[in-house]
């Protein structure tokens, strides 16, 4: 039986421009090539867990344009459940994404229908809480509906990940219901005002958040790798050597496989492994939802490892 992972989030359009590097505030820079994927936090994390390997059911909200048309035969080719996903009237979401010669990006979105998905659409949802084993949670979505999701969560004893991403500051009073909570450098300063620029930041940053209740942090590393901290592990797993064209969705095809390889109850050591050969693999492709890899090959990977 596959692992089930409820994943509720957002649905973009992105629109993806290759500069020679990042442009610096009121600069344009001539660019090279162009292209259009789909992508949003949510849909790439859904994505990238199907791939991976699990049943994934997807909760979000798209409009009723050409890009929502598009989003949904997408999730339609990969076999994810869209028995909760809502169509609302004017634009989806779309992010402008330009990504330089050496594999870093700079995202500006556009949430348009993301930003109707509401506390109601996850209290429709109820019977999806209940057939899955484990909830992924972002915040490319109203802070109001990833709050009622993470207390439906609570209600259905379902494990919780939340990706903090993009980087906001949150209440301790729901974060403690957070089962584990995977921000990146950024968001984990955001989040403890610790400056995390190499292991000992990342585990001083880590003991702040479990000061907060939360009982797992895993604060990814970019190509260094991802840092775990739990009630009995505190160590940094390596990241696997690759050579990055885009990072673009290299956090969030790391959150999707990591829900697989947690609702597989392969371990937390394990699980991490799992996802940072996921994410090691999408940086080599230009896109996020394109890039994130199907089973066979972050298994491929992990038997060269």
């Amino acid at each position: 039986m596959k692992p089930r992972v409820l994943v509720i989030g957002s649905s973009n359009t992105d629109m993806i421009a290759k500069v020679p590097r990042l442009p610096r505030p009121g600069e344009t820079i001539l660019g090279g090539q162009f292209t259009s994927a789909a992508g949003g936090k949510g849909a790439n994390q859904a994505i990238a867990a199907a791939r991976a390997g699990g049943e994934v059911c997807f909760v979000g909200c798209v409009g009723n344009d050409v890009f929502g048309d598009q989003s949904i035969a997408g999730f339609d080719r990969e076999g994810i459940n869209l028995s909760y996903l809502r169509r609302k009237r004017g634009a989806s979401g779309v992010a402008l994404i330009s990504v330089a010669a050496d594999g870093q990006n700079s995202i500006a979105v556009a949430p348009g229908a993301n930003a109707q998905l509401l506390p109601v659409d996850i209290n429709r949802a109820q019977s999806a809480f209940h057939e899955a084993d484990i909830l992924l949670v972002q915040l490319e979505t109203p802070l109001p509906t990833v709050i009622a999701a993470i207390k439906q969560a609570t209600k259905a004893h379902l494990p919780v990940i939340l990706n903090p991403a993009p980087a906001q500051p949150l209440s301790y009073k729901w974060l403690r219901c957070v089962s584990i909570i995977t921000p990146n450098e950024t968001e984990a300063e955001l989040l403890t005002g610790v400056k995390v620029t190499n292991e000992a930041g990342a585990k001083r940053a880590a003991q702040a958040l479990h000061r907060r209740g939360v009982k797992t942090v895993i604060i990814t590393l970019g190509d260094r790798g991802a840092f775990i901290s739990s009630e009995t592990i505190h160590e940094l797993m390596p990241a696997f050597e690759s050579e990055a064209v885009d990072t673009t969705a290299a956090g969030d095809v790391f959150n999707g496989a990591l829900a697989v390889g947690l609702a597989e109850r392969l371990g937390l050591r394990a699980a991490v492994q799992f996802a940072n050969a996921a994410a090691a693999i999408s940086v080599t492709r230009l896109g996020a939802q394109p890039s994130a890899p199907k089973r066979k090959e972050i298994e491929r990977l992990l038997r060269q490892r």
